[in-house]
């Protein structure tokens, strides 16, 4: 949109005061266009709100982007969905309208490292973004340890709260590190306050049957996945891995 020239008239102060610079910048070119296509009142009025409108949504986007740490490079464009096999990729593209998220129900992702569970995740929260939703991203052992430092300094529940913001929470590899008791105990209560009130994405290379590695204790382990799977959809990513065939295209491109 061209930005006025002269944005010290009554209305370009009045736009200012109000806070719409997309209408300010743009409400004298928008009005010569009305009038010379001979738009009513209305439709000029409509063209400078939408431009507004779509300027704050792109401004909005761009905010739940960067307060999301989701690398950017994630992204469904860069994702070979194919490769994930016929299951997956259906399910995957019933996820894609975010609905999930109003149930708030769990997305599970399992497979081997390499399978490509953290770039499908990360994808799949860049499109809910875009969709208006807020996303939080973080592997496991970042996130514990920031629980951990929060539950030191007796603001764990405020930690908790401020996560509470996100419609999604995504945790990545869960079974890659070995925790200990304390870092196993914040994980369970953020796992716990999350239940029934927001959506978790998680990724994991360990099945379920040996999640007692994680939580210690058998009663907590089962008390953890069953709060994950009541309300859930759970990925099966049995396919090559992601780096081993980018190694392999490598080699042959270099004979």
């Amino acid at each position: 949109m061209k930005k006025s020239n002269d944005t010290r008239t009554p209305l370009g102060q009045c736009l200012k005061e109000l806070r719409l610079p997309t209408m300010r910048a743009g409400f004298e070119a928008v009005a010569d266009t009305a009038r010379s296509e001979t738009l009513s009142y209305e439709a000029y009025l409509l063209a400078l709100c939408e431009a507004e409108c779509q300027e704050r949504r792109q401004k909005r986007v761009e905010r739940f982007l960067h307060a999301s740490r989701i690398p950017r490079e994630k992204s469904l464009d860069t994702l070979e969905l194919k490769r994930f096999g016929r299951k997956a990729a259906t399910q995957v593209r019933s996820l894609l309208d975010g609905t999930f998220l109003e149930r708030k129900e769990n997305l599970l992702a399992f497979g081997k490292p390499g399978s490509g569970k953290t770039h499908l995740l990360c994808a799949i929260g860049q499109v809910l973004i875009h969709a208006g939703h807020r996303v939080y991203f973080s592997p496991c052992s970042l996130l514990v340890q920031d629980l951990l430092r929060a539950k030191q300094a007796l603001k764990l529940a405020a930690r908790i709260k401020a996560l509470a913001k996100y419609d999604a929470l995504i945790i990545d590899d869960i079974g890659y590190v070995q925790h200990d008791r304390d870092e196993m105990e914040v994980l369970f209560t953020l796992l716990a306050e999350r239940y029934e009130r927001g959506s978790i994405l998680l990724t994991s290379n360990l099945p379920f049957s040996q999640w007692e590695r994680i939580f210690k204790d058998p009663m907590t382990t089962a008390a953890a996945i069953d709060r994950l799977v009541h309300h859930s959809v759970i990925l099966e990513l049995n396919n090559k891995s992601y780096r081993m065939a980018a190694a392999q295209e490598k080699q042959k491109g270099e004979k």
